[in-house]
């Protein structure tokens, strides 16, 4: 997920960095190839029943997501991330703090009243757009790639902005007490559970995506859905890229879409982001099939998005992660940012405009 020493600080040295890109040359020709996907489908969308997730980068994405197009959103669930805004366009900030809150952890009450202005100002959505919002936030006892204090900082900042009349009715879960690593638990898929390795799903007895969509979409818990059997679909990110501008995804993304709701039924959308190297082309299709959403999103009628991003040496991101330090740009976590722009494209283009 998200590594510390991945990334090249102030004063690296020029010739490692030339050996890196020689040796990842290929694999990352690899990584961004052309895929003859087809566009998103034209689904019936219910707009009173979309939510975002993520995990680690992917959890960022999806704070960021959720302060930007809180006026179309029922909710948020966020897995081993921090606040909104913790970075503040420094890697060297997202690298301490935003972490490991080293040396101190992400100022949620300022990061509030810079997220309060943003809202004024119309670069994020205005912030009645949080009445009646579910934010649900994850930590595994066992993370210490993103420290419980950096994820709580995250359950203190929209404390902050619920002390706002206009956000009247937005309730926030804390959930710190479950025996998980920086990974994405599962009830028996992936790698073990007290391990942060590849490809990031950990064999926990916990069924995270089910845990998430019941808490979003109000699913009775006594529910066990059986496998998935609809249709998991993978589309060209490119045709939604906002202004011709490269948003730094792949090629392709993943859409799962219940029979119920091919067969013309109303549906809810999650919007689920993957976490650093947790994109299709370092893990195959494995987090879009075994998280978990999809068995779910049958039971709850509701289509799953999976965007993906990929590797990159210019920017730097060589583990495609999600943007919340800002290599796309100044607005990345914004309405104006080019990821942001990117999801309202894709989603009013599968009937779930944003904007």
């Amino acid at each position: 997920m998200i590594n510390k020493r991945i990334f090249f600080k102030h004063g690296a040295a020029k010739a490692a960095l030339c050996l890196l890109v020689l040796t990842t040359c290929l694999g990352l020709a690899a990584c961004h190839q052309d895929h003859e996907a087809a566009s998103l489908p034209r689904m019936k969308i219910d707009k009173h029943r979309i939510a975002v997730t993520g995990i680690s980068s992917g959890a960022y994405m999806a704070t960021q997501a959720h302060l930007a197009f809180s006026d179309h959103l029922i909710g948020a669930a966020m897995l081993a991330g921090g606040p909104y805004g913790c970075a503040q366009a420094s890697l060297d900030t997202a690298l301490g703090p935003c972490m490991i809150a080293t040396p101190s952890p992400p100022d949620a009450q300022m990061l509030a009243t810079n997220a309060s202005a943003r809202m004024a100002n119309g670069e994020l959505a205005p912030k009645s757009g949080l009445a009646g919002d579910h934010v649900l936030l994850l930590h595994g006892t066992q993370d210490i790639t993103v420290v419980e204090d950096t994820s709580h900082a995250s359950a203190d900042f929209y404390q902050a902005l619920k002390g706002d009349p206009a956000a009247t009715g937005l309730t926030i879960s804390w959930d710190a007490k479950r025996n998980f690593n920086h990974t994405f638990p599962t009830l028996a898929t992936g790698s073990d559970c007290g391990k942060s390795e590849t490809p990031y799903l950990g064999n926990c007895g916990f069924d995270a995506a089910g845990y998430i969509v019941q808490q979003l979409f109000g699913i009775p818990s006594a529910i066990d859905p059986p496998s998935a059997t609809g249709e998991l679909r993978r589309f060209n990110q490119d045709l939604y890229l906002p202004d011709g501008k490269d948003a730094f995804l792949d090629d392709a993304g993943y859409a799962y879409l219940p029979k119920k709701c091919l067969q013309g039924k109303s549906c809810g959308l999650l919007i689920a982001f993957h976490g650093c190297l947790q994109n299709t082309a370092a893990i195959g299709e494995v987090f879009v099939r075994d998280a978990g959403f999809n068995r779910w999103a049958d039971a709850a009628d509701v289509i799953v998005l999976y965007p993906q991003t990929r590797s990159t040496y210019l920017p730097l991101n060589p583990k495609a992660c999600w943007d919340w330090w800002g290599y796309s740009g100044a607005e990345y976590d914004t309405r104006k940012g080019v990821q942001l722009r990117w999801l309202a494209k894709a989603t009013a283009a599968l009937g779930a405009p944003l904007e």
